[in-house]
């Protein structure tokens, strides 16, 4: 990778913080459970096409869901006058776009009468949304077309039906049967956290006025009745992302045609197009990639993507920025070829010869540059901390997200020098206590250069002794980041008094495609042992850190990693391990993916790779009889809907140590998918991880 020099802003801190010229620094207290779920939550931004306005959703939320509110909030873009509110409901709005003249917005959203999310247009010159769609089973994802007249968008239909027609009679049908069942003949029968259903994802337009039909694009093709064709999968079912086509007679879309193959192969995402008036689509690319972020420069000559090489039998492939004339000529420019990082979000303002985007590096989400004709790239400004997200570009202006750990997101303008535009909780972050996160390297047994950051309590004093909490990121392909954060918030976990150490281990994002491949055939034992010595590398280095109260946690990945240091060291007081796998083969036959866990692991549960054995964590349980393993108490706590690490590892772990008879407690959230969202599970969960740390760290 070409080593790139960061910018520093002079004056960032007074920026970042709010508190320039004022008058003096106001009394701060200790982080609280309501501080950080209550703080309001800022969406990624979207700029008119004029680049004049710029449109964000936030959330103010509520521990009761029925109080929450979320609505649409304006700035100009051409003045410093406050965000003003444009939305009252309490319902969100979700995928806003603006019209190509920047007068109207188009969102989905669930309001009063709508039985699932519809289409809504609100003109900016006054007055009520408007709904435009009106389809049995829902619109999301809208896109206008270039000439403001009609809408893209996202719905679904039942297998067989032809018309909405159709659709709400086999509505009616699934609604009125007697019987009960889910049935499944291809892979996966659920995702995330929900069960799959039978309905098939496509693509819709209609006229963007009310009352006029929707008509799916793919309605009879041989593509959609394929028995792979899919869309990616989200929270709310099958997704299929689709742009316009610059002169509105086609839309260029990404699908997969081996969805059925899930089980036994990679699912590559394939470049389609499709005339607007429907036909049977035009297949674009022909490879193994997966493509994703489909985009056309300003002067439509050009059509830029993301994506993955996904190379045959590797794990964790960069996510690069790729050029293809338009129209069509399958000879793809890479213009990140020479960037040994992934590419998370592109931009591109009009009247540039440069494609803007954020990448990761060393817990940082920095902005860079490329020329759109190919080059080498080179950095922006950007904030000496933290993370940029949500990059947008509208006419010439190019905004954002930015935060860090003691900065909750606001929106920011990166057109030249970073200027935020927002203050939904500046005031509020400058009333709590923290500090903001420390960085460190150190070089690992196998000599790799492993990035720490590290997290001190408030009312710190660098004389006295804070144990220490390591806590252990999920993945395993992401990075700890300089960001607020809800879940495992690291100043709230830190608030009792705890110093906490957070590791960018051996697979992680960030640091190169070869490091985030070094994970595979090696899951958890190296990446363990990297912990582990980034807990003797921060003892060493600060003196503050008590060596003798030391606790380990973390979620997902991270709790495989919590339960493979209880099954492989004495020297953690207690564990604390969320949605964390108990054993690799129970994990591969029960999660929603299979085979990416084979490629990481060496091959099928069944061949000759000893990785499923040596590195599940239910076998090392002979471990205790040596005393090497299974000493330290466990807080083990898991959602009930979690389909990503299903319940049975949790149970399983928990029985496991019951039988080892290491104090242990198991926590089941009945609600709850892979990450716990409801106020009050959160509020509780954080009181049972304190008083598990409170238990076995107190002096």
């Amino acid at each position: 990778m070409k080593i790139i020099k960061l910018v520093v802003l002079g004056s960032w801190l007074a920026l970042a913080t709010g508190l320039a010229g004022a008058a003096e620094i106001p009394a701060r207290h200790t982080i609280t459970h309501e501080d950080v779920w209550l703080m309001k939550r800022v969406g990624a931004p979207v700029p008119s096409p004029d680049g004049k306005w710029v449109v964000v959703a936030v959330t103010e939320p509520a521990y009761d869901s029925k109080e929450q509110w979320s609505d649409l909030w304006l700035k100009s873009l051409t003045d410093d006058s406050p965000a003003r509110r444009i939305t009252f409901s309490k319902s969100a709005e979700s995928g806003v776009r603006w019209s190509p003249d920047s007068t109207r917005l188009v969102f989905a959203a669930k309001r009063e009468g709508d039985e699932v999310p519809q289409l809504y247009v609100l003109a900016l010159t006054g007055g009520e949304a408007e709904r435009i769609t009106n389809l049995t089973l829902g619109a999301r994802e809208p896109k206008w077309s270039p000439d403001g007249k009609k809408l893209l968008f996202v719905s679904e239909i039942y297998p067989g039906t032809k018309n909405e027609d159709e659709v709400k009679q086999a509505a009616k049908e699934h609604k009125d049967r007697k019987y009960n069942v889910r049935a499944y003949e291809t892979f996966p029968p659920r995702f995330w956290n929900k069960w799959l259903d039978d309905k098939k994802v496509r693509l819709f337009v209609q006229d963007a006025v009310a009352g006029s039909r929707a008509y799916d694009l793919l309605a009879g093709t041989k593509l959609a009745d394929s028995p792979g064709f899919g869309g990616s999968f989200s929270d709310e079912g099958q997704n299929l992302e689709g742009e316009w086509a610059p002169d509105g007679t086609a839309v260029v879309f990404v699908a997969a045609l081996n969805r059925d193959q899930g089980a036994h192969a990679n699912v590559n995402s394939q470049l389609f197009e499709v005339a607007v008036d429907g036909g049977e689509p035009r297949q674009l690319t022909r490879d193994t990639h997966s493509y994703s972020q489909i985009q056309f420069s300003p002067d439509g000559k050009a059509l830029l993507v993301l994506y993955s090489a996904e190379t045959p039998g590797k794990v964790y492939d960069l996510s690069r920025l790729v050029r293809f004339p338009w129209p069509f000529k399958a000879k793809p420019t890479v213009l990140t070829a020479t960037l040994d990082r992934s590419v998370s979000r592109f931009a591109l303002p009009v009247g540039s010869d440069r494609v803007y985007f954020t990448s990761e590096h060393a817990g940082l989400e920095k902005l860079y540059s490329v020329p759109l004709a190919g080059g080498d790239a080179r950095p922006e400004p950007s904030p000496e901390t933290g993370c940029i997200g949500g990059l947008a570009a509208g006419g010439q202006a190019l905004v954002g997200l930015w935060e860090n750990a003691v900065n909750p997101p606001e929106v920011y303008s990166f057109n030249g020098a970073p200027k935020v535009l927002t203050h939904f909780n500046t005031a509020k972050a400058a009333q709590i206590d923290w500090l903001p996160v420390e960085h460190f390297w150190f070089k690992s047994a196998k000599g790799r250069e492993i990035h720490s950051m590290l997290i001190k309590p408030p009312g710190f004093d660098p004389a006295k002794k804070y144990p220490l909490f390591v806590v252990i990121h999920g993945g395993a392909a992401s990075m700890w980041k300089d960001v607020f954060v809800l879940r495992w918030n690291y100043h709230l976990l830190a608030q009792p008094g705890y110093v906490l150490l957070l590791t960018d281990y051996t697979g992680s994002t960030g640091y190169g495609e070869e490091f985030a491949r070094a994970i595979q055939l090696d899951p958890l034992k190296t990446p363990g042992d990297e912990i582990n010595q980034a807990a003797d590398e921060a003892i060493r280095k600060y003196a503050f850190i008590d060596a003798t109260r030391q606790a380990a946690g973390g979620a997902s990945y991270g709790g495989h990693l919590a339960n493979w240091l209880q099954a492989t060291t004495t020297r953690y007081k207690c564990i604390i391990s969320h949605a964390g796998e108990a054993d690799l083969i129970m994990q591969w036959g029960t999660s929603d993916s299979i085979y990416n866990r084979e490629v990481n692991s060496g091959g099928p549960v069944w061949g000759d790779s000893k990785v499923w054995r040596e590195q599940s964590p239910l076998l090392q349980a002979g471990n205790q009889a040596k005393g090497t393993g299974f000493k330290s108490p466990i807080l083990i706590t898991v959602g009930e809907q979690d389909f990503r690490v299903p319940l049975n590892n949790a149970y399983l772990w928990f029985t496991l140590n019951q039988r080892l008879q290491v104090p242990s407690k198991l926590l089941v959230f009945p609600e709850a998918g892979h990450w716990i969202l409801r106020g009050e599970d959160s509020r509780y969960w954080y009181g049972e991880v304190h008083a598990w740390l409170a238990k076995y760290l107190s002096p």
